[in-house]
């Protein structure tokens, strides 16, 4: 493949001087996918031709179907071969010829290939470039599907590097989709192998077509006889180009890669999938989706795909989580599953009930997480942060139900020889059959976890401490008319009770019960009346926190809660052996607060209208393993060593 690619890459030497490097992809891809499709249609060309001199439309379309097992076809007089025997008409006839595809290629009007190849003949290299790839035998039986595949995507990472972007955002590597594939098939295997078994896959993020192509060469590699329906869905117009064109290649339905943002509309809204992947970006907004995806969740409910919970608009991959969620085929129907690559972000951000906490707990409550695997860091091509593999699935075996496996396998790598971008790691072979043997053991290992759905959970509850208040009538000068009307009322007049509460003088009382007292005392001396709410107002308004004083009560008698000493706690669904989970609340979080607070804080209290449930998935605190600090001596031992060393050079230095 590397000679291959590097001679297609060659011919971008033809254009040098016209295009700019970033440029390149312009047109090599697009002649790429052409000479692809021409060397497939060789064969049949003339029975086609035929075809079409009596035969139109759908009728020319079943007809191809039937007579050459193609789901595409042109009708064009010409070919590669023909084109360069008429230099002189070269533009018109190459125009001709990608004009004359049948309506389901599309691809050439993504790439705005007529416009590129005006531009090719004004300057002079039309025909140099038809001619260079004239010479590359791109028919199947000469590049095989997949490294027709790995052609594609070899020449995306040039272009992209060229140019300085992410060759990561097209396309996923090769040895990430392998273990996703192999995860994925795992609880399917007997069926798998069955002779004749069709299934279906689909990606929402497909790119070039890299994960679909995987999983349909690990599929046939395990049962040639077997059937893989690929079904995908992208954003980027050259990206969906390119996958469409090798979807082709492999006699898949053209109809079946669509182009369109799968957030704001899923374009297979009527289908479900036996499985399903996706490697969406990580930390890019959903900002152009936003309004499509409110309105779906407010039409959908919360049975729609985003009906759990929407994430910060700063980072859409927990979209995509859900999503894929709703496109396995449904249990009743046999069931479905799928694999997502996410950052560890969505393993824990959010408080409780935020949007991101609410898909987890969705997720966990429906028994639909199987197992989560941490990859090596440095995986990807664009970035070197951890990632996970999720592995989502509706009709768990009898063993997984109810419980979700965690791998580490951020230590199962081998170095590559030569970096690319950010990737300088791979899961090889050994490492693959590692990991997914530990998914089938589905036993506690130092690197495999297992945990019930209701580990995950938590309440967040509010815990609350009293206000303390010192009071002083000396204070009142100082109250502005705001807190004046609340106290006394909007409409009196303040004037006689100021000078009453002037007449108290300076003393501090710790009490509310009586500092009130008093002040009625006074009042009613001077005739003046409040009602006991106004007695409360007044107290609050005149009171200054104090420690050492009484705790400040509300109308009913109750404490009244200071904000500023105002915590949460989250207390773990299992906490104290509960097993019953959120049905366990008002036990376990007394239970809790009795343990963990009240010893601490003898005045506090929860306030259970507050308390929230939450879930979050704390997978590096799971494996974590403590490593005791070295003992003083050793260090000391090893200072000393260092200092000699030191003096022994400076006194070197000296001589």
């Amino acid at each position: 493949m590397s000679t291959l690619g590097n001679f297609v890459w060659s011919i971008a030497d033809q254009l040098r001087g016209v295009y700019r490097p970033h440029q390149y992809g312009d047109i090599i891809l697009p002649f790429t996918i052409l000479r692809r499709l021409d060397c497939m249609l060789s064969p049949t060309r003339d029975e086609v031709r035929a075809l079409a001199e009596n035969l139109d439309g759908g009728a020319l379309d079943v007809q191809v179907k039937r007579q050459t097992g193609l789901a595409f076809y042109n009708t064009s007089e010409y070919d590669f071969a023909r084109l360069l025997k008429e230099p002189e008409g070269l533009r018109a006839n190459l125009i001709d010829y990608i004009s004359h595809f049948s309506s389901n290629i599309d691809v050439f009007e993504r790439f705005g290939f007529e416009a590129e190849i005006n531009r090719l003949e004004e300057k002079n290299r039309l025909y140099l470039i038809v001619a260079r790839f004239a010479e590359v035998d791109l028919h199947p039986d000469t590049v095989p599907n997949a490294a027709m595949g790995d052609l594609y995507e070899h020449l995306i990472y040039k272009f992209a590097e060229a140019s300085n972007e992410e060759a990561g955002e097209h396309y996923t590597p090769r040895d990430a989709i392998r273990l996703m594939v192999d995860l994925l098939f795992a609880e399917d295997n007997e069926g798998l192998l069955e002779p004749g078994t069709i299934r279906t896959i689909y990606d929402p993020t497909v790119g070039t077509g890299g994960m679909l192509s995987v999983a349909e060469e690990r599929l046939l590699e395990r049962n040639p006889q077997a059937r893989l329906r690929l079904y995908g869905q992208e954003i980027n117009d050259l990206s969906y180009a390119i996958c469409k064109s090798d979807m082709i290649g492999k006699g898949q339905d053209v109809g079946s890669i669509r182009l369109g943002d799968t957030l704001a509309g899923d374009e297979f809204f009527d289908k479900t999938f036996d499985f399903c992947m996706s490697n969406p970006p990580y930390g890019v907004d959903w900002k152009a989706s936003e309004a499509a995806v409110k309105e779906e969740r407010k039409k959908d409910g919360p049975n729609g795909r985003f009906g759990p919970g929407l994430p910060p608009v700063s980072d859409g991959q927990m979209l995509f989580l859900t999503h894929l969620a709703h496109k396995m085929r449904p249990a009743h129907e046999g069931g479905g599953r799928a694999g997502i690559v996410l950052n560890g972000s969505p393993l824990f951000t959010g408080g409780a009930e935020s949007g991101p906490s609410e898909i987890r707990r969705w997720l966990l409550e429906n028994d639909m997480v199987d197992a989560i695997i941490a990859l090596p860091t440095d995986m990807f091509f664009n970035t070197g942060i951890a990632t996970y593999v999720w592995i989502l699935g509706n009709a768990k075996q009898a063993e997984r139900r109810g419980k979700v496996q965690l791998i580490d396998a951020s230590a199962m790598w081998t170095k590559m020889r030569k970096g690319m971008g950010s990737k300088r790691k791979e899961v090889d072979a050994a490492s693959r059959d590692q990991i997914v043997k530990l998914y089938d053991a589905f036993n506690e290992t130092e690197n495999s976890k297992i945990l019930k759905n209701s580990d995950f959970g938590y309440w967040t509850i509010t815990v609350e401490r009293p206000v303390r208040l010192n009071f002083s009538t000396s204070r009142a000068a100082d109250l502005d008319d705001r807190a004046l009307a609340k106290a006394l009322g909007k409409d009196t007049d303040p004037a006689p009770f100021l000078a009453a509460l002037a007449g108290m003088g300076k003393q501090i009382y710790l009490s509310q019960d009586t500092f009130i007292e008093a002040v009625r005392k006074e009042f009613g001396a001077a005739e003046l009346k409040l009602t006991p709410a106004q007695y409360r107002h007044l107290a609050a308004a005149l009171g200054e926190p104090d420690e050492s004083a009484e705790i400040f009560t509300g109308p009913k008698g109750n404490p009244e809660p200071d904000a500023s000493k105002r915590v949460t706690e989250n207390v773990p669904f299992n906490y104290g052996g509960n097993t019953l989970g959120d049905a366990g609340r008002d036990e376990t979080t007394k239970a809790y607060f009795e343990a963990e607070v009240a010893p601490h804080v003898s005045d506090a209290w929860v306030d259970t209208k507050k308390t929230r449930v939450g879930y979050e998935i704390p997978f590096t605190r799971l494996f974590y393993t403590y490593t005791p600090p070295r003992p003083l001596t050793e260090i000391d031992r090893d200072l000393e060593a260092q200092i000699a060393k030191i003096m022994g050079l400076l006194r070197e230095v000296e001589a």
